[in-house]
């Protein structure tokens, strides 16, 4: 197809599989070589700090590719292996079992890891981060024995953890070291909502919490000092201070990183053969006007998509409205679009249920939806139409959205 016989990718993640099966679905049939660190074919993480974590379910149901699948698809897939460096010039790869493959096209799905603490005592066996299906296990095991667990950071998974412990019966405490939580993700107004919401069940959250380190205790586990002089003991303390970009690969091969690997919304780097997608990437995206690094799932699947039609040399195009999602409890919160600061929201509903519209120029330009899911279906519609929308008949409940994105697209705007 086009010249191109030997496509590989680096990173077998959500990204690097998704890509990986688009490719063969566009019609690719040469060679197709997908390279993972992890022993465990592509597969999707938000279980991980949820149904997984509790035990609900088992690692084997976050495969969306699995180890047949892969044969089936004629795919070169090499477990527990990683490209160490690129030789652009040569178009090789060498990879860290030693080796070398060479490539008429190279996509980057290396995705992200981890920020670590490193205060005093963080290396504690006591002390878990959740990236991978193993740590999920780990912790899941560790969780099962716990009593206390103490949580490093209000952030996504800090909460979807906290939240999943609750399940398990373990009293958990989380420190976060801002005065709200999600402070980077959210308006305060949702920060509040969160709060209320895991301290009506049990947690102990403690805000504007400086961390100092950790002091091992008798039986594994370990102490939390904070700065105000006040300790915590634990059983068990998982770190969630958010990722870093796997970028280094790519800037060793001297392309452009910025807080991740500088593409277009559909992967293309400024060299022709080589693409990326998913968290790595550092974006154009059309939609907000700007370049954003999106950790999310809807992203590492829909972006790949897209890059495996640019790999090809077929038309592509990648305009999607950023989407995440978190569930807490009984709580399904979604949020569509990034705007570069939230402003004061349309809000419709109210109590546990409802959604939270921001409004620029009479336009959607994003929205926070608890418990209201329909809702945000039905405004990513009003979005990608452009629509001009009356603020009164979005907070009117008696008003039907289904009713004004109709009017919106009868009036062509």
């Amino acid at each position: 197809m086009n010249g191109i016989d030997r496509i590989v990718i680096a990173g077998a993640g959500h990204a690097g599989g998704s890509v990986c099966r688009a490719l063969r679905a566009e019609g690719y049939e040469g060679s197709l070589t997908l390279i993972g660190e992890e022993n465990y074919p592509p597969h999707e993480r938000p279980p991980l700090s949820k149904s997984v974590l509790t035990g609900a379910e088992e690692p084997e149901s976050t495969f969306f590719l699995t180890a047949e699948t892969l044969t089936e698809l004629s795919v070169d897939f090499r477990f527990g292996d990683s490209v160490d460096s690129i030789d652009r010039h040569a178009r090789t790869v060498t990879c860290r079992s030693g080796d070398r493959l060479a490539y008429d096209r190279l996509v980057l799905a290396t995705g992200s890891t981890v920020r670590r603490l490193s205060s005093p005592g963080s290396d504690h066996p006591a002390i878990h981060y959740l990236r991978t299906i193993d740590d999920s296990l780990a912790l899941r095991t560790a969780l099962q024995q716990a009593r206390r667990l103490v949580v490093v950071g209000g952030g996504w998974i800090g909460l979807e953890v906290a939240a999943a412990a609750r399940k398990m019966d373990v009293n958990v405490t989380i420190l976060e070291a801002a005065d709200r939580l999600c402070a980077r993700a959210v308006p305060a107004f949702v920060s509040d909502h969160l709060a209320k919401l895991h301290e009506r069940n049990g947690v102990d959250l403690r805000l504007n919490a400086a961390l100092e380190g950790f002091e091992p205790q008798e039986g594994d586990r370990v102490t939390a000092r904070l700065a105000s002089g006040k300790t915590l003991p634990a059983d068990v303390v998982v770190v969630g201070i958010g990722v870093l970009p796997n970028d280094g690969l790519a800037r060793d091969a001297g392309l452009p990183v910025e807080n991740g690997i500088l593409t277009d919304a559909c992967g293309r780097t400024d060299d022709p053969a080589v693409f990326a997608c998913g968290d790595v990437t550092n974006q154009d995206n059309s939609v907000l006007g700007r370049r954003v690094r999106l950790e999310s799932w809807a992203n590492a699947q829909n972006q790949s998509a897209a890059t495996a039609q640019a790999v090809l040399g077929l038309e592509a195009a990648y305009d999607d409205v950023p989407w995440f999602w978190s569930d807490q409890y009984d709580m399904n919160l979604q949020i569509l679009g990034v705007p570069p600061q939230w402003g004061d929201p349309i809000v419709r509903g109210d109590g546990d249920a409802y959604s939270a519209f921001f409004l620029k120029d009479g336009k959607i330009e994003a929205v926070i939806a608890i418990n209201t899911a329909r809702d945000l279906m039905i405004a990513r519609r009003l979005i990608q139409a452009g629509a001009t929308v009356d603020a009164d008949r979005l907070t009117d409940t008696g008003t039907k959205l289904q009713d004004i994105l109709r009017q919106a697209r009868q009036s062509g705007a």
